[in-house]
């Protein structure tokens, strides 16, 4: 008998969620805190239960990460150019 693991499915929402925190601007910065959890969480879950997905939960994780510092130096950039233009016209 041929019995086929399941891909575990937090780690997909994490990938999905660590790519959209990536393409989405200024939301991305929450999905990509939701999509650090979901990875994180999967991790733990395909550790315990050897399902499949480990690569998935990995590549979410790194791909929420890379999303959050983005989003956060997107934001930063931001406020310093608003800050740098309304300092300026005074």
């Amino acid at each position: 008998m041929n019995t086929a693991q399941q891909t575990n499915n937090s780690a997909i929402i994490g990938l999905i969620l660590g790519i959209l925190s990536i393409i989405l601007p200024f939301i991305g910065f929450i999905v990509g805190i939701v999509g650090i959890v979901f990875s994180a969480k999967s991790l733990k879950i395909i550790k315990e239960s050897q399902e499949n997905g480990r690569g998935l939960a990995i590549g979410g994780l790194i791909c929420s990460i890379s999303g959050v510092v983005f989003q956060l130096l997107a934001i930063l950039g931001v406020l310093a150019f608003t800050m740098l233009m309304t300092s300026s016209t005074l």
